[in-house]
């Protein structure tokens, strides 16, 4: 990790100069950046005689950066906040520090997930220094079962985030997906555990998509884009973009705990980019397909079918539009 954050820049670095900072022979500093090319993915060119660069530059995620970008007021919410360079899954790693007594109000990124989550059981693709891979613990008394709507309000939070940093078409598909013009830019995933009265614990989880190579992303079963493919977008900083979303991701929790879904409502349907559109839903082995008519106070999805009003809670369900 050292070479490559030497390296991050795109700069030509040669291999005299990269040994000396790194108090190791240039056999070594070889030997070091062929091997972070092929663990972490990045591909690094070697200049003859010169030194050698990543061709594409890195902002990697700094944890005194994102707190200094989180205003002041808001920084009491964040009680810890952990980088890491290669993890599992970060929803998995606070999964398993909330069973050891971490604090509501810890904060998780990554640069890489080896074993990235998305709803569902499916692969949350996790190449390294590109996307934002991000998981925020909170603890509420209340019971797991009043949660259901936490996974839209955080929605709105993402959505209003990316269209204060001034990216259009921003649109969110029930119950966990955030799209441009419909293509999938970042997903969330809810994890809860907890007393059926109380108290209990949620990890929310974020992939956002900022800069996703075709070649890593060729798994993805479903249209996707990513921050860098937005027309006319100048470059975002990762690290202000972290710090953006644990922002206003605490806020909504906090938000979320007194008030429950009901005012994040007209924000979700504002953003719903499929309210009064044929849709399917697929339950287990089951399908139901009607015009998508909103979502409930609580977070549930309505569904017209011939004038029959069904409503699905977020856990159970995947919704497809028709045409896709």
């Amino acid at each position: 990790m050292r070479i490559i954050r030497r390296l991050a820049d795109g700069e030509l670095h040669s291999g005299a100069d990269l040994a000396q900072a790194l108090g190791v022979s240039r056999a070594a500093v070889w030997k070091a950046v062929h091997k972070a090319g092929e663990i972490l993915g990045l591909e690094v060119r070697s200049v003859r005689g010169r030194g050698y660069r990543l061709v594409a530059p890195l902002e990697l995620l700094d944890a005194e950066r994102i707190l200094a970008a989180i205003p002041h007021q808001a920084r009491h919410r964040i009680e810890r906040l952990e980088v890491y360079a290669d993890i599992d899954s970060t929803n998995s790693h606070l999964m398993r520090e909330a069973q050891q007594g971490a604090p509501s109000g810890t904060l998780c990124l990554a640069e890489r997930q080896r074993a990235g989550r998305g709803r569902r059981g499916r692969t949350w693709i996790s190449p390294f220094g590109t996307n934002i891979y991000l998981s925020l613990l909170w603890r509420y008394p209340l019971g797991p079962a009043v949660l259901g709507g936490l996974s839209l309000a955080a929605g709105t939070a993402v959505a209003g985030v990316l269209e204060a940093e001034g990216i259009p078409d921003i649109g969110l598909k029930w119950p966990n997906d955030v799209l441009w013009h419909r293509r999938k830019l970042a997903g969330l995933l809810l994890e809860v555990a907890g007393e059926a009265q109380g108290p209990s614990l949620v990890v929310l989880g974020l992939g956002l998509n900022t800069r996703l190579p075709a070649a890593q992303a060729a798994a993805i079963d479903q249209p996707w884009t990513d921050l860098d493919s937005v027309a006319e977008l100048g470059a975002i900083s990762r690290n202000r973009l972290a710090a953006r979303l644990a922002e206003r991701l605490t806020d909504i929790m906090v938000r979320y705990g007194g008030d429950g879904f009901g005012p994040f409502l007209p924000a979700w349907e504002r953003f719903d980019r499929y309210r009064g559109e044929p849709v399917t839903i697929h339950l287990a082995d089951q399908s139901f397909s009607g015009m998508h008519a909103g979502v409930t106070p609580q977070g549930a999805l309505r569904l017209d079918m011939d004038g029959n009003i069904r409503t699905f809670q977020a856990g159970e369900v995947s919704l497809r539009p028709n045409a896709i």
